[in-house]
Formats: structure tokens, C-alpha cells, sequence
């Protein structure tokens, strides 16, 4: 009946609404497909009339139920379409603090132009780019961001030719799908254009600011109105065509092109340093892909390479402080201090609360030996990002070069306070309390140590000669023991827990150990001259003993 259809088509509305909802909670983007449902139910299921409709709002006549607007609910399941999607965006608006998020100049250039002209020209520019990777996807980037795209400034610029032909291509769709004589090429024509302009509305800069130029994810909705026009396209184009075997060769051309693009892109995507790479040739102007290509160049320990993209990136854009940052970090770690303290004093220049610069910036400060201004970057780092475990390590260990023990403490316990796994910090705090011969409290610390972090074999190893210097011999021996099962290559772990056996007298094991440690590494410092003074006390013993 008529009453089981509404509320049959009211039920599945409300299930449109809910799930656009889920949509949107994955990716923003997912709110319109409420449009495109809206447009589907007007054009296929209820075959509105475009024109007619136009045509009797623009001479305010009141019989729309001709139009087919009342037809079958349509208004009302449109209405309620509208509402549920108004109210998940309301919903959304208050999620995020009832304020569009913050976008900087590299993420959007034509956003952040003054001039009116410049930002349409530039919009303009951005929907041909994104038509074109539509119909030939082989510029294809992980970021467009960051002067990948210079801006058009004056009319003279070649790249306008591109949004006049965007331009002259839609209005010819859009003439056609309204004034057609033939209702079936309108109502796809029509769909189509729906399908691909209302997807792509939220990140058309018409409404908000969005963070990119181009982001090929927010196209994936639109190539459903493409391939309806494309597809369209060709069926026309086949009824006129005398060689019809020619064309279907041309479609199946084109679809396998397509399939081996999807097919290779799909294999940059399986690994970051593919991905990055294959931007290079894309956007060689965005310091963003040199930046990546340098982390990932890094992260594998290739820092000569990665030093290279590094400074392309800082060249192409001055003012990006993470790839200073990483770039100071490296220097600093191949001890070129001079350079990367003028990178990381530029970075926090250019961005004063950017707290890892600051803490780096600490770090150079204090292998320069200017202790004093290392001690104000850290605690600048600290202020910028309350928690900050590492960076309280880093003042620890400046506290404990300038012989300030008890600030050392304290800064070290901040650091586990924060980070309860931070095995460095509680390893520094065994070895101070024990170098400043406070055993209570060294094994004390280790203890605590060990029950967080059980399996770290450097707390073992350093709870082990506090231990030992207590005289603890058997539980000094077990953790040995245990750390060099689980890191049996540490020469230092044979050589103290030789040390051990030759205090509590077990001479045989004492000198086992310290030739395992000798065979690791022979110039380890005390080693064989305490293995030297063992041999020569069996040596004795064994003259006795004959």
C-alpha cells in the first residue's frame, strides 16, 4: 500500500542519514553522499524534470506537483535528507569546538592571497587540475601542499588556458543537461554532473578554508559522476560510429591503461620510501616530498642522503622548522655543532614554541659546553610542552655534568614520573646514586625499575653491580646472568660479572668471563689488567699447591 511505501522509503532515508554519519565519522567527505542520494531519488526513481522545475520557480508557479516534486514523498524524503545531514554537521561543528581548524600558507597559498582575483583564478585552477587527474591519473602525489603548485598571478599565465577549458566543458554539459530535447540524456547528464560536483563541494574552498591544494582521496567520489559521463559519452558516441570495433578497442585501451596505473601506483603505496620517491618527479617544488624522502633516507641511517633532501627542503621553503630540526639533529649527532646550533636557533625563531627544536637546541648548547643557555633552552622545551620525558632527561644529564646531583635526580624522576618506561632516565639515576656511593638507595631505584620495565637487560646490568658492591653476590650473579642471556655480545656484561666472581673468590668463572669480555672487545678499559692480576693469582696458587 501507499502507507507501507512511505514509511518503507522513511525507514531507509533515516538509514541514508545514519549511515552518511558513519561516512562522515571515517572521512568529512561522507556527509555528501546525502546529496547524491537526494539527486539519485529526484533524477532515477522519481524522473524529475530539471528544466520544467527551473522554468515554474522562475515564474512562481504553484502546481510543482506537475513537476513531480510532491510525486511519491520526494519533497519530504528530501527534507528529511537535508535535515539529518544539517544536524550531523551541527553535531560535527560542535565536536571540533565550534571553529574551523587552523591551516597555515603551505597547506593552501590561494587561500591566504589578498587579492579576490588571485583566489578565484587559483580555485579555478586547482578543479582543472583535479579534472585532469580525473580523465589521465598519471600525476599522482602523496602531498600537493607546499609550492608543489605556484600560484597564477596575472592573466598572462599559460595555466589559465586550463580552467577556460574546464569551464567551457561544463557549461556545455550543463546546457545539454538542461535543455536537451531528448528527457533521458538530460536525467543522466544531469545525474552525472550531480555525482561528480557534489562530493567535491567540500573541498572546492567555496565554503571554508580547507588544508590542502589538491587531495586525490576527495576525487574518489566524484570519478562515480565521471564514469557515468564517460560511459555515456561513449554509448553516444557508438550509435554514430561506423567502426564500432575500432571503439571498443579505444575503451578497452583505455580501461587496461587505467588498471596498470592503479596497479603500479598501488605498489608506491606498499612502501613509504616507493611513495615518497615517486612524488619527486610529481612535485619537485614541494619541500614536504624532499623532507619525507630525507626522514625516510634517516630512519634507515643513511644520513649523508638524507643531509641532501634536508637542505632542499630548508631551500624551497626558509621557513620549515621540522626539516631544520632534522637537519640540526643530524649535524649534531656528526658533531658539525656550529651549523646545526644556527638551524635550531632559526627554527625556534621562526617558531618560538616548538619545544623538540628548543630541546635540541639544548643539547648542541650543552656538547658546546655553554651550559648556562643549554639550562634556558630545556626549560623554555619544558614550558612549551609540559610533558616532556625526554627533555628532562636531557636537563638531568646537564645537571649531572656540572656535578648538580640532586637537581640530576629530580629531573631524571620527572622523566620516569612521565614516561614510567623511560629506561635511560632510570638507568642514569641507578648510576649516579651509585657513583656517589648511596647502595641503599641505587638498588633501591633499580628494583622499582625492574618491576616496570622487567626485561631491560641494561637495568639488570646496573642493578647488578650495585649488588655486588653490597656484597649481594648471589642475586648480583642471577641478574649477570640474566642480562647476558639477553644480550650475550655486551662485552661490558662479562667483564663486570667476572669482577664479581673474582671478589666472592669463584677464580675459574672470573676467568672465563673475562676472556669472553677480552674476545668482544680486547681494548676494553680495566678488563686486562684485571684479568692480568688473576692470572697471576692462580699462577701463585697453583705454585702452592705443587
Amino acid at each position: 500500500t501507499d502507507k507501507e511505501g512511505h514509511n518503507f522509503s522513511i525507514f531507509w532515508v533515516l538509514m541514508s542519514v545514519i549511515l552518511g554519519a558513519i561516512a562522515m565519522l571515517c572521512k568529512e567527505q561522507g556527509i555528501t553522499i546525502l546529496g547524491l542520494n537526494a539527486v539519485f531519488d529526484a533524477l532515477v526513481i522519481n524522473k524529475l524534470n530539471v528544466l520544467e522545475l527551473i522554468q515554474k520557480l522562475l515564474h512562481k508557479d504553484k502546481s510543482l506537483e506537475s513537476a513531480g516534486l510532491l510525486r511519491k514523498g520526494l519533497l519530504f524524503r528530501i527534507t528529511l535528507l537535508m535535515s539529518g545531514g544539517a544536524s550531523i554537521l551541527y553535531i560535527r561543528w560542535r565536536i571540533m569546538g565550534t571553529g574551523p581548524p587552523a591551516f597555515t600558507e603551505v597547506d593552501n597559498p590561494a587561500s591566504f592571497a589578498d587579492s579576490l582575483f588571485v583566489r578565484a583564478i587559483n580555485y579555478n585552477y586547482y578543479y582543472s587540475l583535479n579534472a585532469w587527474l580525473l580523465l589521465c591519473p598519471w600525476w599522482l602525489c602523496f602531498d600537493w601542499s607546499m609550492g608543489c603548485i605556484p600560484l597564477i598571478k596575472s592573466v598572462s599565465d599559460w595555466r589559465i588556458i586550463a580552467l577556460v577549458a574546464l569551464w567551457f566543458c561544463l557549461i556545455g554539459l550543463i546546457c545539454q543537461a538542461l535543455c536537451s530535447e531528448d528527457s533521458h540524456k538530460r536525467r543522466i547528464l544531469t545525474l552525472g554532473l550531480g555525482f561528480l560536483i557534489i562530493p567535491f563541494l567540500p573541498a572546492s574552498n567555496l565554503f571554508f578554508r580547507v588544508g590542502f591544494v589538491i587531495a586525490e582521496r576527495v576525487i574518489y567520489l566524484p570519478s562515480i559522476g565521471y564514469c557515468i559521463l564517460f560511459t555515456y559519452g561513449f554509448s553516444l558516441l557508438s550509435k554514430q560510429a561506423k567502426k564500432k570495433k575500432i571503439l571498443a578497442v579505444a575503451v578497452f585501451g583505455i580501461l587496461l591503461i587505467n588498471v596498470m596505473r592503479c596497479a603500479l601506483r598501488s605498489s608506491q603505496w606498499r612502501s613509504e620510501e616507493q611513495l615518497f620517491r615517486s612524488a619527486l618527479s610529481v612535485c619537485p617544488l614541494n619541500a614536504k616530498v624532499h623532507y619525507n624522502v630525507g626522514k625516510n633516507l634517516a630512519d634507515k641511517g643513511n644520513q649523508s642522503a638524507a643531509i641532501k633532501y634536508y637542505r632542499e627542503a630548508v631551500r624551497l621553503n626558509p621557513k620549515y622548522v621540522h626539516a631544520m630540526n632534522n637537519l640540526g639533529n643530524i649535524l649534531k649527532e656528526r658533531n658539525e655543532l656550529q651549523e646545526a646550533e644556527e638551524l635550531l636557533s632559526l627554527a625556534v625563531q621562526i617558531q618560538p614554541d616548538f619545544a623538540a627544536a628548543w630541546m635540541n637546541l639544548g643539547i648542541v648548547q650543552n656538547s658546546l659546553r655553554r651550559f648556562e643557555e643549554a639550562e634556558q633552552s630545556y626549560w623554555t622545551a619544558i614550558k612549551h610542552r609540559k610533558k616532556y620525558p625526554d627533555c628532562y632527561y636531557n636537563l638531568g644529564r646537564l645537571y649531572a655534568d656540572l656535578n648538580r646531583h640532586i637537581d640530576a635526580l629530580n629531573a631524571w624522576r620527572n622523566a620516569t614520573v612521565l614516561k614510567p618506561e623511560h629506561s635511560l632516565a632510570w638507568n642514569n639515576m641507578i648510576i649516579l646514586l651509585d657513583n656517589t656511593g648511596n647502595l641503599a638507595q641505587a638498588e633501591a631505584v633499580g628494583r622499582e625499575a625492574l618491576e616496570l620495565i622487567p626485561n631491560d637487560h641494561s637495568l639488570m646490568f646496573s642493578l647488578a653491580n650495585v649488588l655486588g658492591k653490597s656484597q649481594k653476590y648471589k642475586e648480583s650473579e642471577a641478574l649477570f646472568l640474566k642480562a647476558i642471556k639477553a644480550n650475550p655480545n655486551a662485552a661490558s656484561y662479562h667483564g663486570n660479572l667476572a669482577v664479581l666472581y673474582h671478589r666472592w673468590g669463584n677464580l675459574d668463572l672470573a676467568k672465563k668471563h673475562y676472556e669472553v669480555s677480552l674476545k668482544l672487545d680486547p681494548v676494553a678499559p680495566g678488563t686486562k689488567e684485571n684479568y692480568n692480576l688473576l692470572r697471576r693469582k692462580l699462577e701463585q696458587l697453583q705454585k702452592k699447591g705443587g
